[in-house]
């Protein structure tokens, strides 16, 4: 996006990439299908530590905007979930339409090829490339975050940062799948695949949207949203029943279904396995008791199992699975207009590189496309 309105603004590019082929993060996302967007895009979606940073970009290219741009190139989408949308038959498009405008804006794309040396000279920066030196008048920095590396992500963009002396800010995996401990590794892992509606909080945020059971923990949608407010050693409140007072709606099924099992009364309310599950870990056989044998303090005590469980996870899968990187260029030294470096206005950073990190849904890709329009046309 930086390149293709470089390009169109008079600018000759050279975009080069380590890697063979371009957008390969792009391809595997949303299920290869690329959640490109998100029309709900506003800066309260975004964590740094300068939330104002972002604000200016956002508001400069919208959702709408590369809306129209993937229309005009004839991509086909769906909204999957509100304001979620995604590339109707696959991600390619999206590359397509990216490659397409750096063609048409004259820009030079050189795959597979390192850069080996940044470095200041006079009012421009030189380059050492495995394809020899590249002198340029200015260098944007697009190089993404830590998250999985096997697509060839690396602390490139953070190393050159430092460099030139900016603040780097402590990273962590978000957007990632939590891991348990025993016994609920096992437990999870005897549900893997299983998937049911929660709410889940931790440090003053919560989301309601769907839990996964895997081999390794939890995942799903609600899980690495969460994942982005959780630390190490802190437990997650999960409302198995999000919406529903549990202990009111027990406490009714027990006056006028007396005989009605608790085991039923789970089956109607849970995926069924999830049911039998929470029978076994918490009551054994007395969960095919009927609800007439559970005193008030049973009742209260289901109730917090179903509205408030409680668990603390034993980490996350980390960087291999973890979809967005949280932390990384500190914006303190940036223009947020622009996004070049205070004193050294050739350097330039763009994208997850910075201490911006969108939530699930759209919004990652989102802060791409508005950071690197803002970026490329003040080049």
């Amino acid at each position: 996006m930086c390149a293709a309105r470089a390009g169109y603004a008079g600018r000759r590019v050279l975009l080069v990439d380590h890697a063979k082929k371009a957008g390969k993060k792009i391809l595997m996302s949303g299920g290869g299908r690329c959640n490109f967007t998100n029309t709900a895009t506003a800066p309260q979606h975004f964590y740094s530590q300068n939330p104002h940073f972002c604000i200016s970009a956002l508001k400069r290219y919208s959702p709408g905007d590369f809306i129209e741009l993937v229309e005009r190139h004839g991509v086909e989408y769906v909204e999957k979930a509100p304001g979620q949308l995604f590339c109707a038959i696959s991600a390619r498009d999206i590359v397509r339409v990216l490659l397409t405008e750096c063609e048409w804006a004259g820009v030079e794309v050189r795959l597979g090829t390192r850069v080996e040396r940044v470095e200041r000279l006079g009012e421009g920066m030189r380059l050492a490339t495995s394809l020899g030196k590249v002198d340029a008048g200015a260098v944007v920095v697009a190089t993404g975050g830590l998250s999985i590396p096997t697509m060839g992500a690396t602390g490139f963009g953070y190393d050159l940062a430092r460099q030139f002396g900016l603040e780097v800010l402590p990273t962590r995996a978000a957007l990632v799948p939590f891991t348990l401990g025993e016994p609920w590794k096992a437990r999870a892992a005897a549900l893997s695949g299983v998937s049911l509606d929660v709410r889940v909080a931790c440090n003053g945020r919560a989301f309601a949207e769907p839990m996964l059971f895997t081999h390794r923990g939890l995942s799903g949608p609600a899980m690495l949203q969460i994942s982005s407010v959780w630390r190490p050693g802190e437990a997650l409140c999960v409302d198995l029943l999000p919406g529903e007072d549990a202990e009111a709606a027990l406490r009714q099924a027990r006056r006028v279904t007396p005989k009605r099992q608790l085991s039923t009364w789970l089956g109607e309310r849970l995926p069924k396995r999830v049911a039998q599950a929470l029978g076994e870990w918490y009551a054994g056989a007395a969960s095919h008791a009927p609800l007439a044998e559970y005193s008030n303090a049973a009742i209260a005590a289901w109730a917090e199992r179903l509205n408030r469980w409680t668990l603390r996870p034993a980490g996350t899968e980390g960087w291999r699975t973890a979809e967005v990187t949280l932390g990384g260029v500190s914006t303190d030294a940036l223009s947020s207009k622009d996004f070049s470096v205070s004193g050294l206005p050739q350097l330039r950073f763009i994208g997850e590189v910075l201490d911006v990190t969108g939530e699930l849904g759209g919004f990652n890709f989102q802060w791409a496309w508005a950071s690197g329009v803002a970026c490329g046309q003040a080049c």
